[in-house]
């Protein structure tokens, strides 16, 4: 995952739970996997677009 290790990984974790609190990780990470989907669904439909185009 982006050349990242657990360790790195829990590092981070417990960094945003220092800085965001425990009540709006659930909101923050809900926003984020929202965006990821929309733009994973973006490329998807570019690329079927670019198919029916040629």
């Amino acid at each position: 995952m982006f050349g990242l290790g657990w360790p790195e990984v829990v590092i981070i974790l417990g960094v945003a739970v220092l800085i965001f609190g425990p009540k709006r990780l659930p909101e923050i990470g809900g926003a984020i996997a929202k965006a990821l989907r929309g733009a994973k669904e973006e490329i998807q439909n570019k690329g079927e677009d670019d198919n029916h185009s040629a």
